[in-house]
């Protein structure tokens, strides 16, 4: 299900049909194609006209353009200004990401998405105007600790500090039970949100919406549901 991706696209405006992205890094190129892939328009920028040039070739994006974005009459003269939404992906250049937010946010910039380094970098960020900074290498590491210790967790996004939305592979104690005979709400205080479907033959997984209550769960499917932490962490897993 890819729960982990919503941590970051969650920040989008999804009115909006248009980005901005600014540094073409791992990060950079992993926002540009997951946006171009589901039909937005990107811009995407580098100061380094080879990432610019790849960026191109492997179609991650539809437009791309090398500049640098440390220079405030750049951005305007390629029309970040006029961009809704601008991801700055500039993490492991403090001075130039730090430089770019302001510049994108002083261009009138309504909504910029800055990924940070360190706390430090966060806070500075956040000082120029950034009105979400991301975390991609610390949620990367938290999702792999999560996954050695709980391998039973093949999913997880964090609501807040307190709350998430987990996918879970079906625990032997579930296999054969109905949702209403298990009562998670009572028993766990969880609510089910969805649950694989092992019938569909095709390639890709496919879920249950809001499944019935008297939908039985099978071993080797998995399932999706939402709560407090520490209620998830008292499920048979």
């Amino acid at each position: 299900m890819n729960l982990s991706s919503l941590g970051f696209f969650r920040t989008l405006n999804k009115t909006n049909q248009q980005y901005a992205v600014i540094g073409l890094g791992r990060f950079g190129r992993s926002v540009c194609s997951t946006l171009h892939r589901l039909g937005y328009e990107v811009l995407a920028t580098d100061i380094d006209e080879k990432r610019v040039s790849q960026a191109l070739t492997e179609e991650i994006t539809g437009h791309a353009l090398q500049l640098d974005s440390t220079e405030s009459a750049a951005l305007k003269e390629a029309g970040i200004f006029e961009f809704d939404t601008v991801i700055i992906a500039i993490g492991n250049y403090i001075q130039e990401s730090i430089i770019t937010t302001l510049n994108v946010k002083e261009g009138g910039v309504k909504n910029v998405v800055a990924k940070a380094s360190s706390e430090v970098h966060c806070k500075l960020l956040r000082k120029v105007g950034a009105d979400r900074v991301v975390f991609p290498e610390h949620e990367a590491g938290c999702a792999l600790a999560q996954t050695l210790t709980k391998p039973a967790i093949l999913d997880t996004f964090d609501l807040d500090p307190d709350n998430s939305i987990v996918e879970i592979a079906i625990p032997d104690e579930f296999d054969g039970k109905t949702v209403a005979e298990l009562q998670l709400r009572n028993r766990y205080g969880l609510n089910v949100l969805a649950i694989s479907d092992k019938t569909n033959d095709g390639g890709d997984e496919k879920f249950i919406i809001n499944p019935d209550p008297h939908k039985r769960f099978e071993k080797g499917s998995t399932m999706v549901v939402i709560g407090h932490n520490k209620d998830i962490d008292r499920l048979p897993i």
